[in-house]
């Protein structure tokens, strides 16, 4: 690894003082080998379950740190935070095993799921307040409140102490590989867990390569290490709502600007694939942060090919609403689903043709809106078509064209692609 740089680096023994604080709340996770990822990348990859935690994230290690340190009159006032997914529920939970009031700040369009999981979790200690449609509004919120009353505000990334809670899953990793470790690959939204990560394993594993990952739709990490200074995206793809932030943590981008080996980004639509996989072929359930790191190893399969390598499964938190828009996304990545505009002439018979001479034997109509015009010769819908194989596309453009059937591609113009996805 680098020279460490920083003003702040999380400290071997701070992280082994968070280790003793948490172990009352925050399960020892498995650390288990996967023979699929293994054969398929002829690697040893063991997968640091944070699934299994009692939150279904690692974010209770982080939170339950931060507020344990806190003081008697701090803790009295109460603590706030804004979250709309694992911090909330962390926090939530910290609250209640510490008998100590919290509230927590939430976007109004929070899926009401979530809502109930974090309630669940913090009992009649935690008070949830829906504020806003989105996470910035909830953060104002929530940052009010803790001006005026004088509350503590739970940082989810950006605060050494939840820093350090999310390096106890570096000195698991150490204590439980039998072997030394060449790769850990790490997902990344504001940080923190990378962070932690960084400060554990540098005073434990030097040797050890820690790889960054994160969405394609929402690079602030590698958009920021790329411009050697944090940047705030204007925009990003909310998608991976584990890792998705527009700008990540002073403190961690500083340490992970001194400490990371690698910094990669993944398509959502990959990371869609993987979750599919990882539940129909592993019995795993993981939420789209949960996946990337695993995804990822498809761009590093020249790399790993022999050796040790550790994916932290970061979090299980997955609502089952979402299952046709994975679906959804990893068919449109696999070039499997595409979505074309069809001129059919109003006459009788159009459809049959169209089914009947346009499509494959393996095509298959998954989506049809269409609305009849008298006036014109031809009457525009929009179709989704599922392919069996990608190769089959153009044979099925041509067959639209000889026709007459054809009118425009559509996944290629995301002005009108959005939606439809």
């Amino acid at each position: 690894m680098s020279t460490i740089t920083t003003t702040y680096f999380p400290q071997l023994e701070d992280i082994q003082k968070a280790a003793s604080t948490i172990k009352e709340v925050a399960m020892v996770t498995p650390l288990m080998n996967s023979i699929r990822y293994s054969r398929r990348y002829e690697a040893n990859v063991l997968l640091k379950r944070e699934d299994l935690q009692r939150v279904r994230s690692y974010k209770i290690r982080g939170a339950f740190n931060k507020i344990s340190s806190l003081s008697k009159e701090e803790l009295a006032k109460g603590v706030v935070c804004a979250s709309a997914g694992n911090h909330a529920q962390g926090v939530a939970f910290a609250c209640n095993h510490l008998e100590i009031e919290g509230t927590i700040y939430m976007p109004s369009v929070t899926p009401k799921q979530k809502v109930a999981q974090t309630q669940m979790f913090g009992g009649d200690h935690v008070k949830i307040v829906l504020e806003g449609d989105t996470f910035d509004d909830s953060y104002k919120a929530a940052m009010a409140i803790c001006n005026a009353e004088g509350k503590t505000f739970v940082h989810p990334f950006d605060d050494p102490k939840t820093i350090e809670g999310q390096g106890t899953i570096g000195l698991e990793i150490i204590e439980q590989s039998e072997n030394s470790i060449d790769y850990i690959f790490v997902a990344i939204g504001g940080g923190g867990l990378a962070s932690g990560l960084c400060g554990a394993i540098h005073a434990l594993s030097p040797q050890t390569k820690i790889i960054g990952v994160e969405p394609e739709g929402a690079p602030s990490m590698f958009t920021s290490l790329q411009n050697n200074k944090n940047t705030e995206l204007a925009e990003i793809d909310k998608f991976i709502d584990g890792a998705a932030v527009q700008k990540v943590g002073d403190y961690n981008f500083d340490i992970c600007k001194s400490a990371l080996s690698d910094m990669y980004t993944v398509p959502e639509g990959l990371v869609c694939q993987t979750i599919l996989d990882l539940y129909n072929r592993d019995a795993i359930v993981v939420e789209p942060a949960g996946a990337l790191t695993l995804a990822a190893l498809e761009f590093y399969k020249d790399k790993i090919k022999g050796k040790n390598v550790v994916c932290i499964v970061s979090g299980s938190n997955n609502d089952i609403t979402r299952t046709e828009e994975i679906k959804e996304r990893a068919l449109l990545y696999a070039d499997l689903k595409h979505y074309f505009i069809v001129r059919f002439p109003q006459r009788a018979g159009a459809l049959k043709q169209f089914v009947g001479e346009v499509l494959g034997a393996n095509d298959d109509i998954t989506h049809f809106e269409y609305s009849k015009k008298s006036s014109r010769e031809n009457g525009p819908a929009v179709v989704g078509i599922e392919l069996k194989d990608k190769k089959d596309l153009q044979p099925l453009i041509t067959r639209m064209k000889e026709l007459n059937f054809f009118g425009d591609y559509l996944n290629d113009k995301p002005d009108l692609f959005q939606f439809l996805v």
